[in-house]
């Protein structure tokens, strides 16, 4: 497993080892053992999702889980080709409200782990779309947010060039101002 710190404390790249002879490929796409000793980062699976988006410029998000049902995410494209955006908005973090894109893809066995208190979302790239999530907490719609993509205020930068049609959800598209989010995340370092 080859893990690539990202700009975001706690923000990562993880692409397991993969296995080649001739009858194809095999990948241990996720080991919790290995993962925690690599990283420092207890991240137990609870949950795994999958989304399908048929069309291209599909965006997902921005989303998060408040405490006490934050989910931190383990996500790779299973068909297809995104662009991730992740915003910090843990208070006091060094990077707080900063954000980083990442495009991720079938051609690749790159995950990104997304920790808790980051906002997360992304723009579907190819038609037919499919990402795998797996997360350390239930789903709680009680505690779940949407945040505009388009906040002025996180600088996500979804490579738009202009008069592109996009597909939201209505959840996504009534999406809430961040100035507007009940914000209870603060930062802890990881000790590894």
């Amino acid at each position: 497993m080859e893990i690539e710190h990202l700009d975001l404390p706690g923000l990562m790249l993880v692409t397991p080892r993969v296995f080649e002879d001739g009858r194809g490929s095999f990948s241990e796409m996720f080991n919790e053992r290995e993962f925690q000793r690599r990283t420092g980062v207890d991240f137990r699976v609870v949950q795994v999702n999958r989304s399908v988006s048929a069309q291209i410029n599909t965006i997902r998000g921005l989303h998060a889980q408040m405490p006490p049902d934050a989910q931190a995410k383990l996500l790779r494209v299973e068909h297809g080709r995104i662009l991730d955006c992740v915003v910090d908005i843990r208070r006091g973090s060094p990077t707080y409200l900063g954000s980083v894109t990442v495009e991720l893809s079938d051609e690749d066995d790159a995950q990104l782990f997304v920790p808790k208190g980051f906002l997360h979302g992304f723009r579907t790239m190819e038609p037919n779309t499919r990402v795998i999530y797996k997360v350390d907490a239930h789903y709680s719609p009680q505690t779940e947010r949407s945040i505009r993509f388009d906040d002025v205020d996180l600088g996500c930068d979804w490579q738009l060039v202009g008069g592109e049609e996009l597909y939201l959800s209505d959840k996504d598209r009534d999406g809430m101002a961040f100035a507007d989010l009940d914000n209870a995340f603060t930062y802890q370092p990881v000790r590894m």
